[in-house]
């Protein structure tokens, strides 16, 4: 059983027959199981061209059921699915218990059932859908097991982001973060203030590499989801019990936003009325002013978040933050002044600190990038950790929430090879099996009590570098499964891990993406048309630093 994430424990029943899903195979869904049905009903049966209609408990059945009080079946997430000649039966702590149960037996059926049509001839499918006999209980370590999904770079239509939850499903993955807006574009209808999606998602041209590159893309891009996308969006996940975290960036990355309304940036300092949707990549100086006015728009702004997003996490960036217009700002200095706060960083955290007590108001808990730890955290906020792990653990310490992603690690934008013809090569090497041994929690500097603020991790997509979905795929894939395993399995240090085994699994797994139409990166290196000759990256020579 090839199967990945790998479970806590599975046995194969070597003495009993398999289960065969024919055409008398029935569901029997218990309560709170119907959502997992109609799943397996509009995949598995669509690949199968099996009805698997509703049934009750008679044999030749799969059986859904929630049982929090079975050992196996605790972890509210956990399962135990069961196979034996006469059926399945499929247990789960929840609903979402279940729905992983169920991406546990697709994966048992083989790489045909992630197809969306039958690819076997209707007469002889009898005896192609074979569950081996086995008994496999299994629960998630983290609760937080993520996707940063950067569509505020380059664009992805909405059925790119659907086929992403599809594939974060496939991995037991639970959280999809969508950063949805940056300096290069805004990508959500805020009906309050229309230019937003106007003007600010919208760009002229695009750096192609970055920002060493001499080429250009010379045709305009952007694009936006309606309220009523971000909707469907948010409903297509929960149905898969994936938690979708919008990210709206303040006071940083926000020049789409002042390019559309240009009160929001610092007037006094420079003349904001031509700063356009920037069109190149890296840390840049207009950021947004420290006054009023942009306090209330993005209380507006975020109202209307709110009402589309019921995750109960709000993230709002909060780094790289240049602070140069601010020190050159009386209007900066002066609130800087009446406050009594110790420098620009207190001025940024006092920006954070309003909004997480605005997000507190509403019922909801702010969390940014690790940066917000500068000039103070706000109480409630939890932190993502993505300079490296210092940053997560100086939250643990102080009793905050974090998730860890450490760029060193997590950064599926960074190069998989020293190759050279990698497709825009950016910083360091970080490949398959370095990301398999990624570690959430630090193995050292951190008590009981302050590990258990890891609440997960998340890897994470920048794509200033990746302008089509191809592009996603090939540097999210295979190292997003290896990532999901670190997050899923209960797995040894790092040293210790079994990446031989890894890997022979992954050959399995290779044939469900292609099933899938992932256009992974494959073992052997870039086919031809993955690569990018002539695209500028940057890369760094050596492993990264760990701090």
């Amino acid at each position: 059983m090839d199967l990945i994430p790998a479970p806590r424990r599975s046995t194969t029943a070597l003495s009993a027959e398999d289960f065969v899903l024919d055409e008398a195979t029935v569901i029997v869904a218990g309560p709170g199981t119907e959502g997992a049905a109609r799943w397996l009903r509009a995949t598995v049966g669509a690949a199968t061209g099996l009805p698997l209609a509703p049934g009750t408990g008679q044999a030749n059945s799969l059986t859904l059921t929630i049982d929090e009080t079975d050992g196996g079946t605790a972890a509210p997430e956990g399962y135990l699915l069961s196979v034996g000649p006469e059926g399945i039966e499929l247990r789960g702590g929840s609903a979402a218990g279940v729905f992983w149960g169920c991406q546990t037996l697709r994966q048992l059926l083989g790489p045909a059932a992630y197809r969306r049509a039958p690819v076997h001839p209707r007469a002889g499918q009898l005896g192609h859908w074979r569950v081996p006999a086995c008994r496999i209980e299994d629960a998630p370590r983290f609760a937080w097991r993520g996707a940063m999904l950067d569509v505020a770079r380059h664009f992805l239509p909405k059925d790119v982001v659907l086929r992403y939850v599809d594939l974060l499903a496939v991995h037991k993955l639970n959280v999809l973060h969508l950063h949805l807006t940056d300096d290069q574009g805004w990508r959500i209808e805020i009906k309050r203030y229309p230019r937003l999606t106007e003007v600010g998602a919208w760009r002229t041209r695009t750096k192609a590499g970055l920002r060493e590159s001499p080429l250009w893309d010379e045709r305009p891009h952007g694009g936006y989801y309606t309220q009523d996308d971000i909707r469907e969006i948010v409903a297509y996940a929960a149905e898969r019990h994936i938690t979708v975290v919008p990210e709206i960036d303040i006071p940083g990355h926000s020049q789409a936003a002042i390019a559309a309304y240009p009160e929001l940036g610092n007037t006094d300092v420079i003349d904001t009325t031509t700063l356009p949707v920037l069109t190149t990549w890296g840390v840049n100086p207009n950021v947004l002013a420290p006054t009023d006015t942009v306090l209330r728009f993005y209380e507006n702004v975020f109202a209307e978040v709110l009402e589309l997003f019921p995750s109960q996490f709000l993230h709002i960036g909060g780094d790289e933050c240049a602070k140069d217009q601010w020190r050159a700002s009386d209007t900066a200095q002066a609130r800087i002044k009446e406050l009594g706060l110790d420098g620009e960083d207190e001025l940024q955290s006092w920006i954070i600190r309003h909004f997480d007590r605005w997000l507190t108001s509403q019922g909801r808990r702010l969390i940014g990038w690790d940066e917000i730890l500068e000039g103070g955290i706000a109480e409630g906020a939890a932190v993502s950790s993505w300079r490296g792990y210092a940053g997560g653990i100086a939250a643990a310490r102080a009793g905050h929430d974090v998730v860890m992603c450490p760029k060193s690690h997590v950064y599926l934008d960074y190069r998989q090879s020293a190759r050279a013809d990698e497709p825009v090569p950016i910083a360091y090497v970080r490949t398959l099996e370095d990301v398999y041994r990624f570690e959430p929690v630090p193995e050292d500097g951190l008590s009981p009590a302050e590990a258990a603020h890891i609440i997960g991790a998340q890897a994470n997509i920048w794509t200033e570098a990746m302008d089509s979905v191809r592009a996603v795929d090939y540097m999210a894939f295979p190292r997003l499964a290896a990532f999901a395993e670190t997050v899923w399995s209960e797995l040894p240090a790092p040293g210790a891990r079994d990446y031989d085994g890894f890997t022979g699994r992954m050959t399995s797994h290779y044939a469900r993406l292609d099933a899938l139409g992932v256009e992974y990166r494959p073992p052997a290196g870039p086919l031809p048309w993955q690569t990018r000759p002539g695209v500028i990256g940057r890369p760094i020579d050596g492993p990264p630093p760990i701090v």
